[in-house]
């Protein structure tokens, strides 16, 4: 009840009124989420999941040749990558850190970086080693909607750049762009103004939710434009504006069964676990305890 009280006052003050969407009601145990799953949902099981590195982003700058081999032993066979201040290939050349993952099993389908900079050689030496993915993973709250609509047309541009290497571009949003800038809700601005030819987005379900809005009528009204989606559970001890309250999947208050259906029936295909918050634990722990949901997952 605690929780549903503070989605309940966060939606009055956003003028929702009475409406509450099923998932945003009251916190479910991993038990009951896995459960529901299998009575309610159509049944299906996640053969491939992968983790964004950042989740382990301390233990990868002290050794990330030991850490991606901890990931691949827990059960993850794709991993999303990042720019920790040594390049997406971590000091490596692209085709050594390519043999790496390879050697473990794992897929380096995807990494986040700065599209903004050095783009056709970082699409050039992701594509050369198969790649599917360059992200960029943020560019910060506007002060305007035409500085919104700027970057629209950078996503547009950075497609291009690209899709000439055979790779696609993504965004993954954060919660500012699904806040009200001069009367509009600059995500719906870009997904209706780039091209799906160019341009795919990352949904990251937990600042969607954070920012009161719903994954899964967002997943329905764009269908095969959110390609990929992390899974980032919320807590449900700590106020629900807490920008930071990411907690161990299946012990928070998101419904993934029923988002990562949505997902898969409207063109997601990458489920991409992702944990920044380690109250009573510690990233690599949570890694693994996150990588057996997954495995566990029935919907």
């Amino acid at each position: 009840m605690k929780n549903r009280r503070k989605f309940i006052k966060l939606s009055t003050a956003m003028g929702m009124g009475a409406f509450i969407p099923l998932q945003f009601c009251a916190p479910k145990k991993e038990s009951d989420t896995l459960s529901e799953a299998v009575i309610s949902a159509s049944t299906g099981i996640l053969d491939n999941f992968g983790l964004q590195l950042y989740s382990v982003k301390e233990n990868m700058a002290e050794d990330p040749v030991a850490t991606i081999k901890a990931v691949a032993g827990f059960g993850y066979t794709q991993i999303e990558g990042f720019d920790g201040g040594k390049g997406i290939f971590w000091g490596m050349k692209n085709t050594e850190f390519k043999s790496l993952t390879e050697d473990l099993g794992l897929d380096f389908f995807a990494s986040h970086t700065d599209t903004y900079e050095n783009l056709d050689k970082q699409a050039e030496e992701a594509a050369a080693i198969g790649m599917k993915y360059l992200i960029n993973p943020w560019v910060g709250p506007q002060k305007s909607m035409d500085d919104f609509k700027r970057i629209t047309d950078d996503f547009n541009k950075h497609g291009e750049i690209c899709k000439k290497h055979g790779i696609r571009f993504a965004y993954h949003n954060h919660g500012y762009t699904f806040i009200d800038v001069d009367g509009q809700i600059p995500h719906d601005y870009m997904l209706n103004n780039t091209d799906p030819a160019l341009v795919d987005f990352e949904m990251d379900t937990y600042w969607v939710y954070t920012a009161g809005k719903d994954p899964i009528e967002y997943i329905k009204k764009y269908p095969n434009r959110f390609t990929l989606g992390h899974v980032k559970d919320k807590s449900g001890d700590l106020e629900f504006s807490e920008p930071n309250g990411s907690t161990i999947i299946g012990t928070g208050i998101m419904d993934f069964p029923t988002i990562l259906r949505a997902g898969m029936d409207n063109g997601m295909k990458y489920f991409i676990v992702e944990q920044e918050r380690f109250d009573g634990t510690n990233p690599m722990e949570a890694a693994e305890k996150n990588a057996a949901f997954m495995k566990s997952l029935v919907f």
